[in-house]
């Protein structure tokens, strides 16, 4: 640990300062439109860019959780099925949070350096930093495929950016509106994209 700080040391103390602008931070809306069975992100660079991410490191991340494949094209990203913009721009969230966020000032004025191989994000605002924890993919043992049309019991863990229930069911997240967290209820699938399901209640709650 010791010489891992010592590292950390050495390797912000090589790195210019720079102070947070002040701006108010916004974020592109993702721009998505369908071209065949492709869901092409027109404004991916811009996204990026306003991020100050490697346009790779958010496109891997991209592809990752949405479970698909796709390619870079010029200043778009194309992604193999079909998504929502609303998807889009919570997995956005979710990356801003994890890789741009300081956790300390809440600003974004952050870079991404490795230290010892650590992938670490450094706040030029207010100099705090630490390690970025590498998403690992849950280990599903013989994990059921959702059906769209089917019905599931499930509990609603959190609530979205856009005010949707989000609930987990082996490697899928679940997106279901006009539920709150902590609710259980049965839904019926309407939609299934990758790692993503769209549902509506198909039952009462439960008291």
């Amino acid at each position: 640990m010791n010489d891992y700080l010592e590292n950390l040391d050495r390797a912000l103390s090589k790195l210019p300062e720079i102070k947070g602008s002040g701006e108010r931070f916004v974020v592109p809306e993702p721009r998505l439109l369908t071209e065949g069975k492709t869901t092409v992100l027109e404004n991916f660079a811009a996204i990026a860019d306003r991020l100050n991410r490697e346009p790779e490191h958010l496109f891997k991340f991209l592809l990752k959780e949405l479970g698909t494949a796709g390619k870079l094209e010029g200043s778009r990203a194309i992604f193999h099925g079909r998504f929502t913009s609303g998807v889009v721009a919570e997995l956005i969230d979710a990356y801003i949070k994890e890789y741009v966020t300081c956790s300390e000032c809440g600003r974004p004025d952050t870079h991404l350096i490795k230290v010892d191989r650590i992938l670490t994000l450094r706040c030029d605002a207010c100099g705090a930093h630490r390690p970025v924890a590498k998403r690992q993919a849950a280990v599903i043992v013989k994990a059921e495929a959702l059906t769209e049309g089917e019905i599931y019991e499930v509990r609603i863990d959190a609530v979205g950016s856009k005010g949707d229930g989000i609930a987990k069911k082996d490697k899928y997240t679940i997106y279901v509106p006009g539920t709150s967290k902590g609710d259980t209820v049965k839904i019926k699938i309407k939609k299934i994209a990758g790692n993503l399901a769209f549902a509506e209640i198909a039952a009462e709650k439960k008291a």
